[in-house]
């Protein structure tokens, strides 16, 4: 810095100030001792670019939506919500979070076992994320990740200025290993998908958890957030590691269940955290509309959604996929949610030979960082007829012989 401001024939200070703003805006990052580089691309250039054209006729199993007939009807839970807030008109100042609301997402938590702390609402999860991470983190932190993850949570940490770790998984969840080896290096957070995680399906198991709880007990400064926006769609149980360290979120949302125009989630954790996220939520958008609050705790109070079938549905149309895949000799990972994870040797041409056929996926690259190549597929489309021509497709595509070697 010294040596620039010298050259440049300013304060020193200056460049000081300029190297901090760049670092906040995400344009360049940091590594200690071996100084300061420009990104690779800017944070705002989002995965979602990645896309795959769909052609005329194609079937596109790339975006990984809900299935819409697995979705409830808004128009009743809306309707009762609007005749409530006619009733009892909302006002500044007033509980930012439905009781009823609260009433309902605590009893679950409960039964799922994660523990007890103060709740509140945000606009979906990603949103919970973001500002339960600016809450305890400052640019240039990392954060330990799921890799292959969530495409617009990679997108997110490197925007708000943080470093990425990346965390291998396999079906039962993030690696041990891999986490223990993030947190040493210096990871100050840790995100983490409890079921359907996207894109490879992995669900932690009893088994894992306890792994993972007794690597995040030897760093208990670790901030921790689970994301369970699985919750309604998967028959697994939930394993949850909430507590295990001082800080920590664990988040629903409604949007794979119910809908994702309903851009609603449940965050609680311990008093800090949600207090600082509802804090600075004041300070922006003030809360999440009280009349879609009480939509969803009408969704949730009918039985808007048969949970046990919606599960269903989507289990057999991933094991249908995984299984008829496997009998051609190819591998792919898909416990949970509604995605299947085939690793190939060739993104590109896989995609280019399933496009052929009429086939859209998506490619790996939109949620890995360092994991080996694949591509995602999505099942919610499909019907049962669909499974065997796919799954020709994608053995051909994929040329089963490489496809083993990642297994």
């Amino acid at each position: 810095m010294r040596e620039l401001a010298a050259r440049l024939g300013v304060n020193a200070n200056t460049v000081a100030a300029a190297y901090r703003i760049l670092r906040e805006r995400g344009v360049i990052e940091t590594a200690g001792r071996r100084g300061s580089r420009i990104r690779p691309k800017p944070a705002t250039t989002g995965r979602e670019q990645l896309r795959v054209e769909v052609p005329p006729g194609g079937r596109d199993l790339s975006t990984g939506n809900p299935d819409p007939a697995l979705l409830p009807l808004l128009a009743p839970a809306l309707a009762a919500a609007a005749e409530q807030g006619d009733r009892v008109p909302v006002r500044y100042g007033d509980d930012p979070v439905d009781a009823e609301l609260a009433r309902l997402a605590r009893a679950e938590l409960d039964a799922d076992g994660v523990p007890a702390g103060p709740l509140t609402v945000t606009s979906g999860s990603l949103d919970a994320v973001e500002r339960v991470l600016a809450a305890h983190l400052r640019p240039g932190d990392t954060v330990a990740v799921e890799d292959p993850g969530w495409g617009s949570l990679l997108d997110l940490v490197p925007a708000l200025g943080l470093h990425t770790a990346p965390v291998g998984v396999d079906d039962d969840g993030p690696r041990a290993d891999d986490l223990r080896r993030a947190l040493e290096s210096g990871a100050r957070a840790l995100i983490v998908t409890d079921r359907a995680q996207n894109p490879t399906g992995a669900s932690v198991t009893a088994t894992r958890a306890r792994a993972l709880r007794a690597v995040l007990r030897d760093h208990p400064g670790t901030l921790l957030v689970e994301d369970d926006h699985g919750h309604g769609i998967v028959d697994l149980p939930l394993h949850p590691l909430a507590g295990v360290t001082r800080h920590w979120a664990f988040v629903r949302s409604a949007a794979k269940a119910y809908g994702p125009d309903l851009r609603l989630a449940v965050l609680t954790g311990d008093p800090v955290t949600v207090d600082r996220v509802r804090g600075r939520q004041r300070l922006g958008p003030g809360w999440v509309s009280l009349l879609l609050q009480r939509a969803v705790a009408h969704l949730w109070t009918h039985g808007a959604v048969d949970r046990a079938a919606v599960a269903e549905a989507y289990r057999a149309r991933r094991a249908g996929l995984v299984d008829a895949l496997a009998e051609r000799g190819v591998v792919a990972h898909g416990r949970s949610g509604m995605n299947v994870w085939v690793p190939v040797p060739d993104e590109t041409g896989a995609i280019a030979r399933l496009l052929h056929r009429g086939w859209a996926v998506a490619p790996g690259a939109r949620f890995r960082l360092a994991s080996p190549q694949a591509v995602r597929i999505t099942v919610s489309p499909l019907a049962e007829e669909d499974i065997a021509p796919l799954a020709d497709a994608v053995a051909a595509a994929v040329r089963p012989s490489l496809a083993r070697a990642y297994g």
